[in-house]
């Protein structure tokens, strides 16, 4: 034999010791390429991979010739000749390449339940019926669909697998009976029948026939000696399938070892097939042994492989009828499984979310609570016979742990089956609080309204340091939870031990906005917050300090709120609009009645407040808007506000209702001194013609006049009003002058000397040539009239000298000394003009001045 024939020899060899394994490759390459430095005698990846899928033996361990050949084709890098020379050396003549070909052909009939075609291979000497060919079989697979608080669904679904398979394991896997029994009962030259423990990729063909349902094929192959792996392998995805007749009759076989029959019930019970679990129990699997199996969970989310009961594994996967089953049986619910994902720190009282399948372990009534099925049945069976349903654990009872889940359905279920409410946790010496705060707490709003909503929890029950739900809620900012306790009546005006109120936690929090809109919103929905102290809190106080108009207007609506209620320092709502700035929250509790003479603590009034803010008119606006449409006056100086702001209509309606023109604010300023330093001309006009006193001096000596002057930028129309109104009101009222006779020359004398307003006329006697039409005023006197005061040796200007020439007959001129100066002359002059102007409407008056 040549070198290559030997090579192959002890190829084979090799390839008998491990069919197939790594560790043949590897020898069969290094021989190869030790042997023969040509081309073609190193093995690459692609062969290695062909050795390891090729290399099959048959039953008595040897190589099957066509695949041999193929393999010394391989080493040989190919060719006619190396292909002729590896059949050779091989010692398989064509007639084995033709065995090979019948077996595959007998797998193929197997496969599309050709008897006939089956028969006549199984004739052939040279059939193998152990051959593993090739096919793609459409197997059976169980889906679980998992659903959140039930049961998880079961979903059968056909997938199309492609894989090496003996005729034997495609007939039990199609259940074609007859085709099995010839297969068993076969005889060949070499072989009794087919393998019945033959295993394959899709395991052992009594697996295929459990997994696809084929109950008298799992009879016979049970008959025809299936090995003990074989059946504990098929029981189990018996189990996994559903198949209880099948699990009832491979259990009845005595060849299932006790822990692969405690894995079959495990997982059947977290599958949900109650007969299954029936014909296990039956078959005397021990309920309480425990077998580790994958569960798997939505809510709360579980993916983990746990040790544990059957018990467990439905109670996981919400297997109501399971549970029934097991409960039935004896199972103990006492045992404990760790698959909770809180940990509980029994000194602090905390709780640390630690992940599924890492904290403490519990028994199945806590496994339910956290794993809630919807309807709530697993928890009342387990809870049925079981007195302690408030039993503690770590501190803590069940329904704490339905709190801690987060799950609304649990807590409705353990209330209805009568825990106890008001129970409080107690962790280390000091620590205690209970469900009601937990849930606050946490900001689980769900839980939160079934124990306020259903169980009827004590809304203002307190911690060990005294806080309230509601100031747990502000201290650590869950919004959604204070807004059901304010909503559902909880107390804001209490205080905790160390005098912290929920407003105060809720700041100290720096969650002031937060704490915000959630009362807000809870009034806007109609909700009045309730407060057992309006100094700690008052809701139409909180609305006021926010400006919320929206909130005020529902506020107002209830009859029990007080529109003038006292804050802390003695403040009432408008008040506080006032100091907040808030204009629209303060025009809304203006008009709807808010006491604004009521003074706080420090002695001041609402008016009192506005006027030291920098938006001061816009309150001023609302108040003089107030009282147009309703009138009173409070210690608000309307007509001021609105001589200031130059408002005539208002000026005019104010003056009509009986305001006094002449009235002091408290800076001592009348409404016309106010209009005059801003220059309203118009405004000063209304106001003097309701009868305001130009006059009226400050106790700084401003008057209307100096006013006006002073801010002389604004204009002169403010001026000259309140100079025309002086002037009118000197000459209608007349005074003491000294009237000058002769032109000058004559001795002055003593006159009264006044105007008559109705009829125009200057006026300083009875008799008719001192009651005169001026038709001209000026002051100081005329050229004639100095010349003979200087003639006579009299001074010729005095200070309050003016003269008026008569309007008619010879047009006489008359000179005139009044008291105060020449201003005061000027008042004269000009009152002569105005009064004579409006009484007669001489357009011929000047307005000349002194010669």
């Amino acid at each position: 034999m040549d070198g290559f024939g030997s090579r192959i020899l002890s190829l084979r060899g090799l390839i008998a010791l491990d069919v197939g394994g790594k560790e043949s490759v590897a020898l069969v390459s290094r021989e190869a390429k030790g042997s023969s430095g040509g081309e073609g005698a190193e093995i690459d990846a692609g062969n290695r991979h062909l050795l390891v899928n090729w290399l099959r033996t048959d039953s008595s361990g040897n190589l099957i010739g066509g695949r041999m050949v193929a393999l010394a084709h391989s080493l040989t890098g190919g060719g006619p000749r190396s292909l002729a020379s590896a059949n050779r050396v091989a010692g398989r003549c064509p007639e084995a390449d033709r065995g090979a070909a019948v077996s595959q052909r007998l797998v193929e009939a197997a496969h599309r339940g050709d008897s006939r075609a089956a028969a006549e291979c199984l004739a052939d000497p040279a059939i193998d019926v152990n051959h593993a060919g090739a096919v793609c079989l459409r197997t059976r697979r169980v889906a679980m669909a998992l659903r959140e608080e039930a049961a998880d669904e079961i979903r059968v679904e056909y997938v199309d697998l492609l894989t090496d398979a003996s005729a034997l394991f495609v007939a039990a896997h199609a259940g074609d009976l007859p085709l099995v029994r010839r297969l068993l009962g076969v005889m060949s030259v070499v072989e009794k029948g087919a393998d019945v423990n033959q295993k394959l990729f899709g395991g052992h063909a009594i697996t295929a026939a459990a997994r696809e349902g084929r109950a008298e094929v799992v009879e016979l192959l049970l008959k025809a000696g299936a090995s003990q792996p074989a059946c504990e392998e098929a029981v189990v995805e018996a189990s996994l399938h559903g198949r209880a007749r099948l699990v009832e009759l491979l259990m009845r076989s005595d060849l299932v070892r006790p822990h692969v029959a405690v894995h079959a019930l495990v997982s059947a019970a977290s599958r949900g097939y109650v007969d299954v679990v029936d014909g296990l129990l039956e078959g005397g699997v021990e309920v309480n042994a425990t077998s580790r199996v994958l569960l798997r969970s939505l809510k709360p989310s579980l993916h983990t492989n746990v040790d544990c009961t059957a018990l467990f594994a439905a109670v996981v996967s919400r297997q109501v009828a399971v549970v029934r089953r097991l409960l039935q049986a004896g199972v103990r619910k006492e045992a404990k499984v760790r698959l909770g994902a809180w940990s509980w720190d029994a000194a602090t009282g905390e709780e640390l979310r630690v992940g599924a399948g890492l904290s403490e372990p519990y028994d199945a009534k806590w496994c339910a609570v956290e794993y809630f099925e919807s309807t709530g049945a697993i928890l009342r069976q387990l809870l049925q016979h079981h007195s302690a349903i408030d039993a503690p654990h770590h501190g803590r009872t069940l329904l704490h742990h339905a709190v801690l889940c987060a799950n609304p359905g649990a807590v409705d279920a353990l209330l209805a089956l009568g825990a106890n409410r008001e129970l409080p946790v107690k962790a280390g010496r000091d620590i205690e609080f209970r469900p009601i705060h937990l849930a606050a707490r946490l900001g689980f709003v769900s839980v939160l309204r079934v124990l306020v909503d259903k169980a009827g929890c004590d809304l203002n029950s307190r911690t060990e340091s005294g806080e309230t739900a509601l100031m747990l809620c502000a201290r650590h900012k869950r919004d959604g939870c204070l807004r059901i306790l304010i909503s559902s009546g909880a107390d804001l005006g209490l205080r905790s031990f160390s005098g912290d109120s929920a407003i105060f936690s809720a700041a100290s929090s720096n969650w002031s906005i937060g704490f915000r809109d959630a009362v807000l919103c809870a009034i806007w929905s109609g909700d009045v917050p309730r407060s057992s102290n309006p100094s700690v809190f008052s809701p139409i106080a909180f609305a006021a300090r926010h400006g919320d108009v929206a909130a005020l207007e529902v506020l107002l609506r209830r009859h029990e709120i007080d529109i003038d209620e006292l804050d802390g320092v003695g403040d009432t709502p408008v008040m506080i609009t006032v100091k907040e700035g808030h204009v629209e929250a303060f025009r809304r509790l203006v008009f709807s009645g808010a006491d604004m003479k009521h003074r706080n603590k420090e002695g001041e009034t609402a008016i009192d407040l506005l006027r030291s803010k920098e938006n001061r008119e816009l309150f001023e606006q609302v108040m003089l808007e107030f009282m147009l449409e309703r009138g009173g006056t409070g210690h608000f100086h309307a007509l001021h506000f609105a001589a200031r702001r130059g408002d005539i209509a208002a000026v005019r309606l104010l003056t009509r209702r009986g305001c006094d023109v002449n009235s002091l604010d408290v800076e001592g300023y009348t409404p016309l001194m106010l209009a005059a330093r801003e220059g309203h001309g118009a405004t000063c006009e209304a106001l003097i013609l309701a009868g305001a006193e130009c006059r009226v001096a400050t106790r700084r000596g401003e008057t209307a006049l100096s006013l006006a002057r002073a801010n002389a930028k604004l204009g002169k129309e403010a001026e000259e009003v309140i100079l025309d109104e002086i002037a009118r009101a000197v000459v209608v009222g007349g005074g003491r002058v000294e009237k000058h006779t002769k032109g000058g020359k004559g001795a002055p004398h003593g006159k009264e000397l006044r105007m008559v307003e109705a009829t125009g006329l200057l006026r300083w006697g009875s008799a008719r040539r001192r009651n005169v039409v001026c038709g001209e005023a000026a002051v100081g006197g005329s050229a004639a009239f100095r010349k003979n005061r200087k003639a006579k040796g009299d001074a010729v200007d005095e200070a309050a000298l003016f003269r008026v020439v008569t309007a008619t007959g010879k047009k006489r001129e008359v000179h005139f000394v009044c008291e105060g100066g020449e201003e005061e002359a000027q008042l004269w002059v000009r009152g002569i003009r105005l009064v004579t102007t409006a009484a007669l409407g001489n357009p011929k008056l000047c307005s000349s001045t002194s010669s």
